[in-house]
């Protein structure tokens, strides 16, 4: 194995003035929810959960799968804003919250992608659920597709609402803290062109305006999204993302006592983060760190590097040193495949592992001439003698 030890980040990534105060992290604040987890989206750190495995219903969050859905058919171009959609009567008469679209109307995608989104319109749900599955029960099991795409394994989904089985004849299903913000973290990064609607503050439909039911977008100019939820159990949730600088954070709380409290709990975890942590890029996905050496190939080195961009989440202030370290396998032979795993890179903080990733190949290396094969083999039996 070569190890290479990258320069210091500390002077780059810290602020001098924090440095020198030596600002103190203290522990997260308590939040009063039944479940409850903060990331930064760009390093996917948890920085701070309560009970974020523990299963509820999802309520209107499954919305936030209806619309992920909806997106992939309108970026792949087989859904279009324009399309039109005939109301069934099954999703006119679905109660709770609604769009107010009529029985055997047609609705323009767009508008039903912000009667989802915006007003949490479960008319606009099922629309959009029998209009690209045939039915909602075909629509869950696509929604579940992607959940499992995701790795959002304590989660499956019932109907396209999330309303529970009295007001529906199909099962609300299950979710959790942690998997709804990997979910919203897909979101915002898989379809940016889409996600502006979840900023969104009203929405008229038929001469009738709802507000978003997300407060926290006039209360936080940080925040630009998420969804609300409620149901009796677990009670009043909220998926919310908001910016500062560099820094984007989703939080997610579940099981708040009322309306009130999932804005109060959300705003103390997003001070929390964005008070005393801070997301930096270290290096670009697919850009070269080091070019190495490969036997037996048509050429002589290989460059190496990180399949995804690479960010990491550290405390605002410390004076801890931060590290890369380049871990690339020894006596590299063709052929490579791009991809292939030729080493790991780690990041650490003083003592702490912050996070660990693998080098991969940026370029396919062919086997060399037979006689660059033999030339080749004979110098690393000689290299394999004296070292």
């Amino acid at each position: 194995m070569i190890r290479h030890l990258f320069a210091t980040f500390a002077v780059s990534l810290l602020a001098t003035s924090a440095v020198a105060q030596g600002m103190i992290v203290p522990a997260p604040p308590t939040i009063a929810a039944k479940s409850y987890i903060m990331i930064d989206a760009n390093s996917g750190e948890v920085m701070m959960e309560g009970n974020a495995d523990e299963r509820h219903p999802p309520a209107s969050l499954s919305k936030m799968m209806t619309s992920y859905v909806a997106e992939v058919e309108l970026a792949a171009e087989r859904l279009d804003l324009d399309d039109t959609v005939r109301i069934s009567e099954r999703a006119w008469r679905t109660g709770g919250s609604k769009m107010f679209v009529l029985v055997d109307s047609e609705v323009t995608v767009e508008d039903l992608m912000r009667g989802i989104v915006i007003q949490s319109g479960n008319d606009a749900s099922i629309a959009i659920a029998e209009h690209l599955a045939g039915n909602e029960e075909n629509f869950a099991e696509i929604m579940n597709q992607y959940a499992l795409q995701m790795g959002l394994t304590n989660t499956h989904f019932g109907n396209s609402t999330g309303l529970p089985q009295s007001m529906t004849d199909l099962p609300p299903g299950y979710t959790t803290a942690r998997d709804m913000a990997e979910l919203a973290r897909r979101i915002i990064a898989d379809h940016p062109q889409y996600y502006g609607w979840y900023s969104e503050r009203e929405f008229s439909y038929a001469d009738i305006t709802q507000s978003n039911r997300n407060r926290l977008l006039w209360q936080n100019p940080a925040v630009d999204g998420l969804k609300t939820g409620y149901t009796a159990d677990p009670g009043y949730s909220l998926v919310a993302s908001a910016v500062e600088d560099d820094m984007r954070l989703i939080t997610v709380v579940m099981g708040t006592a009322s309306e009130q409290s999932r804005l109060q709990e959300t705003q103390k975890m997003l001070g929390y983060g964005f008070r005393y942590f801070e997301s930096r890029k270290l290096f670009d996905g697919e850009h070269t760190l080091e070019e190495s050496r490969i036997w037996a190939g048509q050429n002589d080195v290989v460059p190496i590097g990180l399949e995804e961009d690479l960010y990491i989440t550290i405390a605002r202030g410390s004076d801890s040193s931060v590290r890369t370290t380049l871990d690339i396998n020894q006596h590299l032979e063709a052929p490579v495949a791009v991809g292939d795993v030729l080493g790991s890179l780690r990041v650490t903080q003083g003592d702490e592992l912050l996070v660990e990733r693998d080098l991969v190949a940026l370029a396919a290396i062919e086997e060399g001439s037979l006689f660059k094969r033999i030339w080749d083999r004979i110098i690393l039996f000689f290299i394999g003698l004296f070292s």
